[in-house]
Parts: structure tokens; C-alpha cells; sequence
């Protein structure tokens, strides 16, 4: 201790500086204008840290995950926005900044800004490739119309429907158009007719009015589910003009209600010409065909054999006979060429013929005794018994003695 001061730490006096920011009202909830610089956006932990700077003067900035989830954009370097929160110090460093609970790109062109970065994301996602559009039905037994109950463009809807199309039931879900509450309750009705699936389309819209009417349809929640439904939908929002996010993530995209009317709907009056149009067609085609018929027949009628078919019989007759003839000739040559060969085989069959040898005066031994065939001297002995086969029968001889 130094005679007559105190002495401080460091910690004590970052402690004592921190609350005196904080013990001021008037910094601990304000409205800060700056441009963004030194952006740091952890996107592990979700924190941003970042710089607001105007002309002359930087104050560091931070604003926690709690509050950067909530964001409808995404901060820039550069950008000028206008920020609510606390002034504090940060004990560790001694560094007073600024804890931002809120952020909005400043001036007129925010919300446009904040449109056109969630339109650039959910592009990014592929909610809006045309691959992902689905045909809209051509002759629909049933249509869910998601508009409020009491605009003009129900009425146009009905209207339109019942004169094009009256075989269409349509099924009217009542919604907020604009407002907070809208966006939810348009999703949650889209949800419902996706769920009951009896439609075969479905039309979600409004009447023209200002972009600010017409914000419930650039909800993110509510462009997802369009992209998402399980039917097709036709998105009639405002006049031709006007485009919502809904728009893009629809299979179609209507410029006002009467004309989704018209896109999902074919013209009755349309279809029964095309229809007596085909009818006439098949009428004129079922006539030809008939004529033809009988022009045909005529020339069959006008034949020789359709007058004498007596004659026609007779030419079967001698055309059969003729076949008779040809099959009797071609038998003949082909068993006297089988009988041929059946000779040729007996001869070569003869000639092998044991029998053959026999005539010849050659003779075919066998030893009863020793029950096997006599080819040598030393297969019989003296009182065995031999039978000896020649051509024209057997001999039986008993051996008397061996000469060998």
C-alpha cells in the first residue's frame, strides 16, 4: 500500500467499471445504427462476433446463438443494420461491448433484404427446381380452395369453377390471408387437405394488395409446406405482378385466383365440342369401314365360285387327288429304297453268319464234362464227352485218346 492511495487490481477495477456501464439505464437496453465489420460467425457453437463501426468510431459486438437463431438473414461485412441490446464489459479483457438481442438490415430495403436471403436459401435447397413440379390434373373430380372466406377471390374462384368446370367439387378452407396469425393458419390448412387427400388439386391465394398484405405467403414455414404437400398446388397470390416465396416452391404459379381458376379447370363447353367433334370422327370412320365391308363383298358375290361353288368342289377334289398321287409315288421309291437297303444289310449280316462257317465243314466243339468250349487238344481228355455242332445238327462223341 502506497501511503494514503489504495491500490487496486486489475480485476477490481474491470469489476467496478462493468458496473457502472450496467448500473446506467440508459445502456442497458438501447438502439445501436453501425456497419458490419470483423464478422465471425461460429457456426459449431452459433455465436457471431462481429464490429459495428460508423465514420469516426468501432465498438466490438456479440451476439449469442439464443438470439442469432431468431435471425432472417444473413449478417455481411458491410452491411448496415440497426441492433438492440446491452452495453457491457467483458471482466477477462477489460472490453466493454456491445450484446446484441436483435439485429434488422437498416433502412426501406430491409425486409426486401431479408426476403431475397431466404430466397437464395431455400433455392440453395432445391425448394424451387423445376423438376420438382407436378403436372396439375387435367379433368379434377375435386378442388381444395386454402382463401380467406370472405375476399373477392373465392367468389372468383366459385365462379369460374361453376361456369368452366361444375363437375368439380370444391372444398373451401377458410384462412387468414395477413396478418401475424396468417402464415400459420395457411400452413395448417395446407397440411389438412394434404392429409385428407381427396382433392386433386389445390389453390392457395389471395387478392392483390400490398406487399405487406401479401408477407404471409413468404413465410419460410409455409413456402416449405407447399413444396412439400402431397398434392399438387396451384399458387394464386395478389395480382400478375406480385410474386410470394410460394410462388416459386408451387407447381404452378397463377398471376390472380380467377386465372388458377381458369389453369385448373378445362372448359365444359370446350370439352363437348371435342367430344361430338371425336364422335363424328369415329361415326365417319365406322361408316368407311362398313362401306368397304360391303364393296368387298360384292366382289366375293361377283365371283365364279360364289356362283358355281360345284366347280369350286371339283377343283378341290382333283387338286386332292393330284396330292393323293404324289404321296402314293413318293412312298413307293422311298420303300423300295429302304427295301434295298434292308438287302444290302441281310447280305453283310449272312456273310457274318456262323452258319456260313458250319457249310464249309468246319465245327463248333464243346466239352460236356469240363463244361467249356474245345479249342485245343488240352481241352479234352481220354472218356470225356464232346458235342460237336455242325451245319445241319450235333454230334455227341465220348474221346478215346489225345493225338497233340
Amino acid at each position: 500500500m502506497i501511503r494514503g492511495q489504495t491500490v487496486l487490481t486489475v480485476t477490481q477495477v474491470n469489476v467496478f467499471i462493468k458496473s457502472l456501464v450496467e448500473g446506467d439505464g440508459r445502456l442497458a437496453h438501447c438502439f445501436l445504427t453501425g456497419e458490419i465489420s470483423n464478422l465471425t460467425d461460429h457456426y459449431s457453437s452459433g455465436h457471431i462476433y462481429l464490429s459495428l463501426k460508423d465514420e469516426r468510431s468501432v465498438i466490438r459486438a456479440v451476439m449469442f446463438a439464443s438470439a442469432a437463431r431468431r435471425l432472417k438473414f444473413r449478417p455481411k461485412n458491410g452491411m448496415r443494420v440497426l441492433v438492440r441490446g446491452r452495453v457491457s464489459v467483458y471482466e477477462p479483457q477489460g472490453q466493454y461491448q456491445f450484446y446484441i438481442e436483435d439485429m434488422q438490415p437498416e433502412g426501406a430495403g430491409a425486409r426486401a433484404l431479408a426476403l431475397e436471403q431466404l430466397k437464395e436459401k431455400l433455392q440453395g435447397e432445391g425448394l424451387f427446381d423445376p423438376e420438382r413440379k407436378r403436372p396439375i390434373p387435367s379433368y379434377p373430380r375435386r378442388i381444395a380452395v386454402i382463401t380467406s372466406p370472405t375476399g373477392a377471390a373465392v367468389q372468383d374462384i366459385l365462379q369460374i369453377t361453376g361456369r368452366r368446370w361444375p363437375l368439380a367439387e370444391i372444398d373451401l378452407y377458410p384462412v387468414l390471408v395477413q396478418g401475424e396469425g396468417a402464415p400459420a393458419q395457411l400452413r395448417q390448412a395446407l397440411c389438412h387437405a394434404g392429409e385428407d387427400g381427396r382433392a386433386d388439386v389445390i389453390i392457395l391465394g389471395r387478392g392483390g394488395g400490398s406487399a405487406e398484405d401479401l408477407w404471409a405467403f413468404n413465410d419460410e414455414a409455409l413456402t416449405r409446406a407447399v413444396a412439400e404437400s402431397p398434392i399438387p398446388v396451384v399458387s394464386a397470390v395478389g395480382h400478375e405482378t406480385d410474386f410470394t416465396l410460394c410462388d416459386f416452391a408451387a407447381d404452378l404459379r397463377a398471376p390472380t385466383p380467377s386465372a388458377a381458376a381458369e389453369l385448373c379447370t378445362p372448359d365444359i363447353r370446350e370439352e363437348a365440342e371435342r367430344v361430338a367433334a371425336m364422335a363424328y370422327l369415329l361415326r365417319r370412320s365406322m361408316e368407311k369401314r362398313i362401306e368397304d365391308g360391303l364393296q368387298r363383298l360384292d366382289t366375293l358375290t361377283g365371283t365364279a365360285a360364289m356362283h358355281r361353288p360345284q366347280m369350286r368342289l371339283e377343283q378341290e377334289v382333283h387338286r386332292l387327288a393330284r396330292c393323293t398321287d404324289r404321296l402314293y409315288s413318293a412312298a413307293g421309291v422311298r420303300l423300295q429304297r429302304e427295301q434295298a437297303k434292308l438287302g444290302e444289310a441281310a447280305a453283310r449280316l449272312d456273310a457274318l453268319s456262323p452258319l456260313k462257317v458250319f457249310s464249309r465243314g468246319y465245327a463248333a466243339v464243346y466239352n460236356v464234362n469240363q463244361k467249356k468250349d474245345v479249342a485245343s487238344v488240352q481241352d479234352a481228355f481220354p472218356g470225356d464227352t464232346l458235342r460237336i455242332r455242325v451245319s445241319d445238327g450235333t454230334l455227341r462223341c465220348v474221346v478215346e485218346e489225345q493225338d497233340g
